[in-house]
């Protein structure tokens, strides 16, 4: 008898505080229309005073229990699936949120995989579910405030420009029939693993004033050029071919898919993949107006479009994400009892 997981519920919470597309046109020195148009951002949320990264975890966790009435005494593991830009340097965030949750009886701990963070978390949860009998409920949690590494007057870091903030959760029930996760296909290539990154405040660059004042405490992208040329068709590709695989290995073709809670990128890329999977605009949501909260992206898209009845029973529904590093990954979920 094959093992049911499902998806009993979700969470999001979003800051009050955003940007217009127009405010980073400015801050940028480049035309708004570039800004709304091809970088497809309208607006986005960014943190306010009180939202930090663990701290908006733990607003969309405690929204998830709410919406699904469990008490959290039931959970069984919480998984902290936020960014590493947290409260503090060096921490377990996800013991934090366990606290806070009231989710005494779990144990936890924080995995990454930049914006491939959940969907890798959805494949950890339930490899979990599968191995160990005694896991019946699984806390998925976090949040994400990379727009703090962003900085404006670096045309390097444009295709970044769309970072915000926000928080995520989903909780996961073994032997529950509605909502059921099937299989997840990832990759990683680390011939880009250093093309991204914070350069000072790790063991090779500490921070010093000197870093600090060439904006080295930023994100940046050390081969632009080079990083271009040797992503761009390959990134598209591998986003194609994990859609299509995680599909394949849950039984089904990508024909079925109905819906595709995909991540924000620019609006040329995302509407190519539709257009490869033969998805229409109606079979996705654009996030223009939230930016790009990183692996949150996925919990977000999936909400939005059952908001506004995009899914229904039946549907097969897949999440995909791209992260820095660089890393790719899919997730399918047949929606309902169907």
């Amino acid at each position: 008898m094959k093992l049911n997981i499902g998806i009993l519920s979700t969470g999001i919470y979003l800051p009050e505080d955003y940007m217009t597309g127009k405010q980073i046109a400015q801050l940028a020195g480049i035309p708004v229309q570039i800004v709304e148009e091809k970088m497809g951002i309208k607006k986005k949320h960014v943190p306010g005073k009180n939202d930090h990264t663990c701290e908006m975890g733990i607003m969309a966790a405690k929204r998830a229990i709410d919406k699904a009435g469990i008490n959290p005494m039931d959970i069984d593991v919480v998984i902290y699936i936020g960014e590493e830009h947290k409260e503090y340097p060096l921490w377990t965030a996800g013991i934090k949120l366990q606290e806070e949750i009231g989710a005494l009886n779990a144990w936890a701990f924080d995995v990454a995989l930049r914006c491939g963070t959940t969907v890798m978390a959805l494949k950890v949860a339930k490899s979990l579910m599968i191995a160990d009998s005694s896991i019946q409920t699984i806390l998925l949690a976090g949040g994400y405030r990379n727009v703090d590494f962003i900085d404006y007057q670096n045309p390097r870091t444009r295709f970044m420009y769309n970072l915000g903030a926000g928080g995520g959760a989903i909780l996961l029930k073994k032997d529950h029939s509605k909502n059921r996760l099937l299989e997840t296909q990832l990759m990683t290539d680390g011939s880009f693993s250093e093309d991204v990154v914070v350069v000072a405040g790790g063991t090779k660059n500490p921070i010093t004033k000197e870093t600090l004042e060439q904006r080295k405490n930023m994100l940046d992208v050390l081969d632009p050029e080079g990083m271009k040329r040797r992503l761009e068709q390959k990134s598209m590709d591998n986003f194609l071919r994990v859609i299509k695989e995680s599909v394949r290995k849950s039984g089904y073709r990508e024909s079925d898919i109905s819906y595709l809670a995909i991540l924000h990128m620019k609006r040329s890329a995302h509407e190519y993949v539709l257009k490869e999977l033969g998805l229409s605009k109606e079979q996705s949501i654009y996030l223009e107006d939230y930016g790009h909260i990183g692996q949150i992206d996925q919990i977000l898209s999936l909400e939005l479009a059952l908001r506004e009845g995009k899914i229904k029973d039946g549907d097969l529904v897949v999440l995909v994400s791209a992260g820095i590093g660089y890393a790719w990954g899919a997730s399918t979920i047949k929606w309902g009892k169907g």
